[in-house]
């Protein structure tokens, strides 16, 4: 923990007796957000763990993670599952005490998780042999199998633990686990016939019909759809998006195998299974005075067969209870209600004793096989509570009023033993004890569980009474009993304020966590628990060996009454405090930050409504009543010596003296700390700091000074072999001069395109250089490019092109490229109407000068360009049109005239000839005419002469020649003398 402590601005504090406010709520839970906030999910309250649920996966929980905690003090590294896990382990080995790991939270929270990643920290860290390979695997692969019968979706929590689970681990002398047992607890049966909206029944039902493979679901007469079932349509949710169902029944079948169930075992529970979903599915009539019958005698069929029962027993049974009187047995008809209560109540007898069968079966495969375990000689343990948290529902019931109580008794216990813990720690060292005050829930607890006066013996008492009982005597049974008691209310002893918030049919008790409001309706049927004693008889008569296990003869015959289902638990739960007293305790505390199961999200008022439920406040206030901090006195001296000369390096005298001396140099005062007998205690979290802050500003500077000497030494000798190759004795100086050359070549990259500045770099980095440079103007382009608008954009292609086929080339060049290339160089007033009405489409239009093939007479012309041909027009005359497809090339001279020749077919004598033409802006036009002909490639710039094809297969011949102005005259031989003028250079 120390190693972190200079992070508590950004990450918090690990350990929340370290908090100066450590009263403050909102201290707490902002500490709490801020370590959420940064993926830190685990934080300490002494030696309990708070665990906040991420939602997602976190890359923590790797073998290197565990190696890292394996055998290291609790707090020489942050908080995490693995350290409570190694702490318990190493301390069940020292000190040959059993241990103990108490998880509790909400639904949703996080403990079944909490308790896997213990399990697997045994299975992977401690001793092992190929029997103790097994066994891990067996304990590790008992947890889809418990999860597949024993969970379901909330509207919490996708796979909520709906019982409580207890699991002893047991080690061998040498550390090795040899052996595990499971205890469960209130096992919520209700489920099985009744699911709230958005909620589903057990996984294994929706595993089963998704994953079972066809000739599996026509042996059990089943349908994949879920909506076809009657126990498993309430909640309305057969599909989770976040679960899939046909993977886990890969995983359960896997497990089952791995556990050591026989494919017959297996398959007589999915026949149970199976016949939970079929129970569902029967039917009953009413007849005209008041019998009620089956109605669906095909389930019956069905039911007989999966059951292994007597079909007409069994519906018998169903529709009829046997009754003693005096000595009589009589058979009384069911009415209708009555009718689908026994069918409920017998599908929740199968399922809960088919599951407390289950956890009897893992028990077997985890027990201790040597003789020598059994004696319990050298065998300690490590138990596992995996329980339900506190719980305040909409609507609360019987159910909730069980867990609470056991959280009550938790509570109970967890003061007790955390008082006990800090009380014998202080004696131990010498301390004095200081008194403590915080809240005893002894009077809740005495509330529910205390003989004659408690709520337990009351609702017993009211399910046991003669005559006619139901809920509300049972409520009124408690207001007689129980008025005036200051945890206790309901809506007659309420006052105005509370009866408006209250429904008569409810009770309110004051929890240590807060109110909760009980609805009493379903409590004595609950709390009975009955299976009608002909519905009994016909189990019992089961031939799958799985149910003639669950339902024993002997309870048919015992006439003795069974004990309540609360006063069940009530036992239970006295016997799991037993368990937990004798062993040494350590917590974790699950919270879940939102109810919307989202990473990275955290609402603070769902957070503040379970650190209240788990009395986290409590036991921080109890944990901090008198010093904050305190450690071994070796590991305080090993971690702060350097503050003090006199422990510097290394302190030889008694070890209480040399933090003696370390505690007088920093200048504690006495208030501040006590010496015990090995460790020293600390009261203010304030001075811890201090002394951390100290300690840290001495590491830097040292550290500074250490790594400046070691810099230097290097830099010298990298200097000395810097003409080498790359190698040790240089690689830190030529790192150092090529990050020097980057980071001034960051400070003066070129700014524009036409900058073609760049530093100069060094021998072993010219090649990158080069590349670097290439890289940045290639950049600078684009950049340049993105910003330019789509017309100067046009502009720039049709230079580019005017560039490719002009440059150094022509000399009219550099005038011809310098002006703006225009849409058209005709007004739309000079071409004449028809003729733009005959084009139609857009077109880019220049006067031009035709000379004639014969005696090259200039006549004046405008040559109009279309996206798919050129026309030469005559005022109001089409003259000649100009397939694009069919101009087979075009000449123009080296010289600064306007000259140019179009090329066309002229492969008979009907054809009339090349085109010869002059034009002001011949760069422009050649340019413009190549694009859109897609003739770039076939311009031709001839520095003496062309020639033109001319009608009848005869070849006129231009010839240019450079004179003071243009001239375009006929030459010798017929020839076309066209002469440029000079162009000045500069």
């Amino acid at each position: 923990m120390e190693s972190s402590l200079t992070a508590r601005d950004r990450v918090g504090v690990q350990d929340f007796v370290l908090l100066e406010n450590y009263n403050s709520e909102a201290a707490f839970i902002e500490n709490l957000r801020r370590r959420f906030g940064e993926n830190l999910i685990y934080t300490y309250i002494g030696s309990v763990l708070v665990s906040v649920n991420p939602y997602k996966e976190l890359e923590i929980y790797s073998k290197q993670q565990m190696e890292r905690y394996r055998g290291v003090s609790f707090y020489e590294i942050s908080p995490h599952i693995y350290a409570v896990s190694d702490n318990t382990y190493r301390a069940m080995r020292t000190e040959r005490k059993d241990q103990c790991i108490l998880i509790s939270g909400e639904s949703g929270a996080g403990k079944t998780e909490a308790s896997k990643k213990i399990l697997l920290y045994y299975a992977v860290t401690c001793p092992t042999n190929d029997h103790m390979a097994t066994l891990g695997d067996r304990l590790l692969q008992s947890n889809p199998v418990l999860e597949a019968f024993g969970n379901a979706k909330t509207l919490r929590n996708d796979n909520s633990s709906r019982f409580g689970k207890y699991m002893d681990v047991q080690f061998d002398f040498r550390g090795a686990p040899v052996g595990g047992h499971i205890l469960n607890y209130l096992l919520e049966k209700s489920r099985v016939v009744h699911q709230n909206h958005g909620e589903r029944n057990f996984h294994i039902f929706y595993q089963l019909l998704d994953g079972g493979d066809n000739d599996l679901l026509t042996t059990l007469d089943l349908e994949r759809k879920p909506q076809n079932y009657h126990y498993l349509v309430k909640g309305n949710c057969p599909r989770l998006s976040s679960v899939s169902d046909k993977n886990n029944w890969k995983v359960v079948m896997k497990a089952l195998s791995v556990i050591g169930f026989t494919e017959e075992e297996v398959q007589k529970l999915l026949n149970i299974i199976a016949s939970v979903l079929h129970l569902g599915n029967t039917q009953f009539g009413e007849g005209e005075e008041g019998e009620t019958y089956i109605t669906t005698e095909t389930q019956i069929t069905n039911l007989a067969k999966l059951l292994g029962v007597d079909g007409a027993a069994l519906g018998e049974a169903l529709t009829h209870k046997k009754l003693t009187a005096k000595g009589e047995e009589m058979i009384s008809p069911l009415d209708f209600e009555q009718a689908v209560s026994a069918r409920d109540a017998l599908a929740k007898a199968v399922y809960g004793r088919t599951f407390t069968w289950l956890v009897e079966k893992i028990n077997q495969s985890l027990a201790l096989k040597d003789e020598i375990y059994h004696s319990g000689k050298g065998c300690s343990v490590i138990g596992l509570l995996d329980i339900y948290g506190f719980e305040v529902l909409q609507h609360n019931s019987f159910e909730q009023f069980c867990i609470n109580y056991c959280n009550e008794k938790l509570q109970q216990l967890f003061i007790e033993l955390t008082l006990r813990s800090e009380q014998e720690e202080y004696e131990t060292e010498g301390i004095a004890w200081e008194t403590v005050q915080y809240f005893d829930n002894k009077i809740i607890c005495d509330l529910i569980e205390e003989k004659h006066k408690g709520i337990i013996s009351i609702l017993d008492e009211e399910c046991l009474r003669p005559g006619e009982t139901c809920d509300v005597s049972f409520l009124e049974k408690l207001e007689d009993t129980l008025g005036g008691h200051p945890h206790f209310v309901t809506h007659k002893l309420a006052n105005g304020k509370t009866r408006r918030v209250m429904s008569r049919e409810e009770f309110r008790l004051l929890h240590y966590a807060g109110e909760v409001n009980y609805n009493i309706n379903g409590f004595l049927d609950k709390n009975n628990d009955l299976l009608n004693r002909n519905l009994k008889e016909v189990m019992c008569q089961s031939d799958n060996q799985i149910l003639s296990h669950c339902f024993r003869r002997e309870e048919v015959i015992d006439q003795k009454r069974p004990e309540m289902a609360a006063t069940q638990f009530k036992n239970s739960l006295t016997k799991l405090m037993e368990i937990l007293m004798s062993k040494e305790p350590s917590y974790v505390r699950c919270i879940k930050p939102n109810d919307a199961k989202q990473p990275g999200r955290f609402d603070e008022v769902l957070v503040r409504h379970q650190v209240k439920y788990l009395g986290l406040m409590e036991n921080l206030r109890v944990r901090r009543a008198g010093f904050a901090y305190r450690r071994r006195f070796e590991a305080f001296l090993q971690r702060y010596k350097p503050l003090c000369p006199e422990t510097w390096p290394n302190w030889h005298g008694r070890l209480a003296d040399g933090v003696s001396a370390l505690v007088n140099h920093l200048g504690y005062k006495a208030e501040e700390y006590k010496l015990g007998r090995s460790k020293i205690f600390i009261r203010f979290p304030k001075t811890l700091f201090t002394t951390e802050d100290a300690l840290e500003w001495q590491g830097l500077r040292a550290k500074t000074r250490r790594q400046a000497a070691e810099l230097i030494r290097r830099f010298i000798k990298g200097f000395i072999y810097r003409h080498e190759e790359y190698c040790p004795e240089n690689e830190y100086f030529l790192d150092h001069v090529r990050y020097s050359f980057l980071k001034n070549l960051r400070k003066n990259l070129p700014k524009s395109v036409l900058d073609k500045n760049w530093p100069t770099p060094p021998p072993s980095l010219i090649e990158a250089s080069e590349h670097l440079r290439r890289v940045h103007m290639r950049n600078m382009v684009m950049k340049y490019c993105r910003r330019v608008q789509p017309e100067w954009k046009k502009q720039m292609m049709q230079k580019v092109v005017a560039s490719e086929i002009f440059k150094d080339q022509k000399d009219s060049y550099p005038q011809g490229v310098g002006r703006l290339f225009l849409d058209s160089r005709l007004e739309r007033e000079q071409i004449n109407l028809k003729v733009i009405q005959t084009l139609a489409n857009d077109k880019y239009g220049v006067s031009v000068v035709k000379h004639d093939r014969r005696g090259f007479k200039p006549r004046s012309r405008q040559l109009l360009l279309t996206n798919t041909f050129a026309v030469l027009v005559d005022r109001t005359k089409l003259k000649q049109r100009i397939d694009y497809t069919a101009l087979r090339g075009i000449s123009v001279s080296s010289l600064s005239d306007g000259m140019f020749v179009l090329h066309l077919p002229n492969e008979d004598n009907k054809q009339k000839g090349d085109l010869v033409l002059h034009c002001n802006h011949v760069i422009e036009l050649v340019t413009k005419l190549a694009m859109m002909a897609s003739k770039v490639n076939y311009v031709n710039i001839s520095p003496g002469s062309i020639r033109f094809a001319m009608a009848r297969g005869k070849e006129g011949i231009i010839d240019f020649v450079r004179g003071s102005e243009l001239k375009v005259t006929k030459g010798k031989r017929g020839h076309l003398l066209v002469t440029a003028p000079r162009i000045n250079s500069t």
